[in-house]
């Protein structure tokens, strides 16, 4: 009897900002490497306890600096996924090359499931405070797991509205397939911002392949130092492919793959 091996796909990325942050504003950046870092611990943290599942794990970071050659705003970028996306704010700068992440796990790697993990709005904090995380997925029963295993390992997320009939239009723009940022940041941003990620995955966010989100931006620091958010909440989430009896003893059930877990069609 041949086992089938679930692909899982984690990304992660963000970069600076140039549209342009004040001179107090700038400094402290080094921690919107915070997504990235969760993904990178929580990879080798993975392959060390023996994870059995194919696991791929794809860094998405770039250089955000003022050049000859940087984005400015009204120009028109061509995604990975082949969406073009009018850039209106240059700051919204992570979600493109996450966008490319998604797109590079579900057309090259063919992922079973993509869990991407940012510090990707200032939002986040106002959406979920300072303790949990924000998780947006396509999935009720993978978000359900999300959030147990934050329990479990004391790196919390808590869901936010998942609603992208009610809120993509945000994004709407008469030049190309989407605006890389909100015409109204009071709409439900924190949610917003991981719908642009997930525009790149499906057409129509249709809930075929099973998609997670995590928003960590204030999360992922206290004052100046970083808090190493990620790593024991992807491997709590995922325990169950681990062969740590720990992991193992304390992993939530995983989904079945029978119907992905798909939100219904209201």
């Amino acid at each position: 009897k041949q086992w089938y091996q679930r692909r899982v796909a984690i990304t992660a990325g963000d970069t600076g900002g140039f549209s342009i942050k004040t001179k107090t504003g700038m400094p402290g950046m080094k921690r919107d490497c915070g997504g990235a870092a969760g993904i990178l611990g929580a990879f080798k943290a993975a392959v060390e306890v023996g994870f059995t599942q194919n696991l791929h794990a794809v860094l998405c970071v770039a250089e955000n600096s003022v050049g000859p050659v940087a984005t400015v705003p009204d120009d028109i970028h061509i995604l990975y996924s082949g969406k073009s996306v009018e850039i209106n704010n240059t700051d919204a700068e992570g979600r493109l090359v996450l966008g490319d992440g998604v797109a590079y796990a579900k057309k090259d790697l063919k992922a079973d499931i993509i869990l991407d993990m940012a510090t990707l709005t200032g939002a986040q904090g106002i959406t979920t405070g300072t303790s949990h995380g924000a998780v947006l997925s396509n999935s009720e029963s993978w978000e359900r797991c999300a959030v147990s295993a934050g329990l479990i390992s004391a790196d919390m997320v808590y869901p936010i509205i998942y609603a992208p009939e009610l809120h993509f239009q945000e994004f709407k723009s008469s030049m190309a397939d989407m605006k890389n940022s909100v015409k109204n940041f009071d709409n439900a941003y924190c949610s917003n911002a991981g719908l642009f990620i997930g525009s790149h995955i499906s057409n129509n966010f249709d809930g075929a392949l099973p998609w997670l989100h995590f928003d960590i931006s204030a999360v992922a620091f206290q004052g100046e130092r970083a808090t190493g958010f990620g790593p024991a909440l992807l491997l709590s989430m995922f325990g169950e492919y681990s062969r740590s009896n720990m992991l193992l003893s304390v992993a939530p059930s995983l989904p079945n793959d029978a119907n992905n877990g798909k939100r219904p069609k209201n």
